[in-house]
Order: C-alpha cells, then structure tokens, then sequence
C-alpha cells in the first residue's frame, strides 16, 4: 500500500472514531465499553454465544443504563424492571418510537404498524385498534372463533392416535387461523396451500431473525447485503408473504362493498378511497400490505411458539400439569369446553400461563424503542433519535420482582391464599404507547387452547422428563424452542 493510500485509510479512521466517540455538546451519554472504528462493540458482544447474553453481561459491568454500538450504530440499553418501567411507562411518551431493525425495515420501508413513527403510527395504531374490536378482539365473538378453531384443532390431535408427533407445524397452522380470520375474512383448511405457506414463511424468518445471521444482519445491513447466507432468504420470503396478501387484497377489491365490510382488509380499502384526495393521508395500498403482514407475522408466531415452549414446561414438570388438569376438571368437567369465564375460577391454570409466558420470555430484547425528543433519563441527556433497547429478560428475571427467577414457578404469579395475583413486572408483551395491539388477543387464545387440550389429553415426552431441555435452540428475535415430539394421552 503506498504512502497516499495509508494516509487516506488513516483519515477515514480518524473520522469513524470521531464520529462513534463524539456526541452533540448537550447530550450526556450513559457509560459504556469503548467503541472500535465501524465494528463498534461487536468484540465485547461476540465475546457470548448471542447478542442478547452479551448485552445482559455488559448490564452488570456498567449498570441498568448504559451505551452500546451496534457497528456504527448507538443504542442505549436499559436492563431490570425498574430502569425499563421508567422509560416505557413513566416516560411512555418520550420513549414512544420505533427503533432501527433492518431485518424488518428493509422490508417495510417503515410502513405498516408496527415499525412506523409519528403521525402514521399513531393513526394506523388508532384504526386497527378501532377494526379490531369491531371484529370482536376481546369480546365475546372472538371468543367463539376461538372456540370454534379449538375444535377443529382437537380433532386434528385426536387424529395422531396416541403416535409421537412435532405440534410445530399443527399449532401454527391452528393459532394462525384466528388472526386469518379477523384478515381476510375467513379460516383456512389446515391443509390449505395459502395457509401452509404463511405458516411456513413466518416460521422461517422467525428462526432465521432469531439466528446468528439475522443478528448480525442488523449490526451490519449494508455489508450483509453483498454477503451470501441463509439471510438472503428472509426477504425472499417477504416477497412471497407480501404477493399472498396482495393476491388476497386483489381479490377483496373485486367483490368490495363499503357498506357491508366483512374483514380488516375491507375496512382498510374503504379508508384508503375515502382519503384518496388527501395528499397527507396515511392510508394507502402499500400501508395497507405491510400492517396486514404485522399482524399476521405478530398473530401467528408469538402464540405458536409459547405454546410449544408451554407443553415442554408442562412434560417436564409433570406434577403442574396434573394440578391444572384438576382445576380444570372441578371448575369445568368433562361436558364442554372450557370458556373465558371460567379463567377468574381457575387461578392456578392462570398462574401456570403466566409463569410459562415470563420464564420462554419469547421476545426477550423486545423490539428497539427511539426518542422522540431530547430527553433526561435517569441523570443522562439522551438526544432525540436514540435507538433503546430494553432487555426485556432482565425484567422476567428480576429477583426484586421473581422470588426464583430462573425457575418455572407458578408461585410468581399466586398469593398466599393461592388467589391469583398480578405483577407489574410481567411484560412478554412490551408495555407502555408500543404495547402489543394484540395483547387481548393473545391471552384469550393462550387459555382456551391450552385448558381444552388438558382437558382431553395428557402431554407425553419421549424420554424421562428430567431430561427435557427447555434452553432454546437460538436466541435473538424471539427465543425458539427445541424441536421435540410428544405423545397425547386421552383422559
């Protein structure tokens, strides 16, 4: 390398260390580990087998509050309840935007509910809100959708006659039914070509964020780009999630009728012709894919996942299994299925969910906050447009808040009369203005689906229950169990 060469690699280091190491004259950063040029902490944060171990690490060297550089990229990281509570909660607002993740954005282009900001988040939020529940999110007609999948899924596991077997694909094909249904109007048949391949695409890129190619992917999104590896195919399979939807739109545009809306995305193509004259409107066709693919990705995996994680608790803990089978053999019988009335009668099948959903911890980094303004936190000034990460494992894991953290326990969530009892401390599902909008949701599908498959079966590992593992098999995105198979005893 000649001399000019060498001095122009230098200059360019110069500046990447004057970029990374300085910031505006009024901001106050928290500490943290010293940044390299473009790799920023990426030594440190490689030092554990995945980002999230070594992010927790890095909270016990320099506090609850601290700062990390993604590459090139600086984020806060806020780690324990009581640190995470005071951003998304008691400073909700300041705290209210969406950070960076490429895996997603380059996909949407920050459009779609769930990585929008400003204006267009609050109005997207507020109209799928709205649609929703007038679909019945949280109410009674839901849960009769609910019920009525349940027993199209009963029959399916009946259908394995006692035969080891992988839920995997069952439970997603099941759960994803339900949020298909408040989309595009209708269930699918679990045999359905459509269906298939959502469940197959949203489960591969779930995996694929949650590996060590998606975290790196969001460190480095420009030099990963050139770069082969199973990564290349996450945004394949966006492509073909987003021509399923886009066919099924096309097909709602044939038949529409803004007077007789029959689904969300009949609801959402009505509010794009009434606003097509407004040049400022957030509604438009684009807009309109992307939250249809949020809330299907959203609907179909989270749920999915926990209850895998949830039948592997409940065969290695086989003495918790058979005490929710009880309650619910009291509260319930045999002669129907059990309803959501019945949840306030069942508090340690209440308990026993709430355990499961803290311990699998299935978004365990959340997805990243951004400031919204300059903002004091906790005696730092953090400048609007941070990107925060609140480690949302440090929260399950608080022993100030979980008498025994790192065990499942469904004592956590049981008083000393063996009432059910809350805790603040429980947020699988964020908290604060970017609180999941299918929070309600979720948790309906979570009791219904588990107390009326213990209620006909028993959950059966191959092996000795002792030797279940319940680590995940990676760790980034979401925390993805291990593939297992299990056996169901009819009772």
């Amino acid at each position: 390398m000649d001399s000019i060469s060498t001095a122009l690699l230098l200059l360019i280091l110069a500046l990447l260390c004057l970029l990374l190491n300085t910031s505006s004259s009024k901001s106050r950063l928290p500490p943290g580990p010293r940044p390299l040029p473009f790799l920023g902490n990426l030594l440190q944060l490689r030092s554990s087998k995945d980002l999230l171990t070594s992010l927790t690490k890095l909270s016990k060297e320099f506090g609850p509050v601290y700062t990390v550089y993604l590459g090139p990229r600086r984020v806060v990281v806020l780690s324990g309840y009581q640190a995470v509570k005071e951003a998304l909660v008691d400073q909700g607002e300041e705290f209210s935007g969406r950070g960076d993740y490429p895996v997603f954005f380059n996909f949407t282009k920050g459009d779609g509910i769930a990585f929008s900001n400003g204006d267009r988040w609050k109005a997207l939020r507020k109209f799928s809100l709205q649609i929703l529940r007038n679909f019945g999110m949280g109410k009674r007609t839901m849960e009769d959708r609910i019920l009525e999948e349940g027993r199209f899924l009963l029959a399916e596991l009946r259908n394995t006659e006692g035969k080891p077997f992988d839920p995997t694909i069952l439970l997603s094909r099941s759960v994803s039914n339900i949020i298909c249904s408040v989309l595009f109007g209708s269930r699918f048949d679990y045999e359905d070509e459509r269906l298939l391949n959502i469940v197959q695409l949203i489960n591969d890129n779930f995996q694929i964020m949650s590996s060590f190619w998606g975290e790196m992917y969001n460190i480095f999104p420009n030099l990963l780009d050139w770069v082969p590896g199973p990564h290349r195919r996450l945004f394949q399979n966006f492509d073909r999630m987003k021509n399923l939807i886009a066919l099924s739109v096309r097909d709602h545009q044939a038949s529409h009728d803004p007077k007789s809306p029959r689904d969300f995305i009949d609801c959402f193509l009505t509010k794009i012709a009434e606003e097509k004259q407004d040049p400022l409107s957030h509604f438009h066709m684009d807009t309109l894919l992307m939250t249809t693919h949020n809330l299907l990705f959203g609907g179909t995996e989270t749920v999915g996942t926990t209850l895998r994680h949830t039948f592997l608790l409940l065969m290695k803990y086989p003495k918790v299994q058979a005490r929710v089978q009880e309650e619910i053999d009291n509260v319930v019988g045999r002669a129907r299925l059990p309803v959501l009335e019945d949840r306030t009668a069942m508090p340690y099948t209440d308990a026993v969910i709430h355990e499961a959903q803290r311990f699998a911890d299935i978004i365990p980094m959340n997805l990243p906050h951004r400031l919204i303004r300059d903002t004091v936190f906790r005696g730092f000034l953090l400048p609007k447009g941070t990107d925060v990460i609140t480690l949302l494992n440090t929260v399950h894991n608080d022993p100030s808040q979980f008498l025994t953290p790192r065990e499942f326990n469904p004592e956590h969530f049981l008083d000393a009369n063996q009432s059910f009892k809350k805790s603040p401390a429980f947020m699988p599902f964020s908290a604060g203005r970017r609180l999941c909008l299918g929070e309600s949701l979720a948790r309906m599908e979570l009791f219904l689906y588990l107390t009326a498959i213990l209620q006909s079966f028993s959950l059966q590992p191959l092996g000795a229950p002792e030797d279940i593992d319940l680590t995940p098999i990676s760790t980034g995105l979401g925390n993805v169990p291990r593939p297992f198979q299990l056996y169901l005893r009819a009772r």
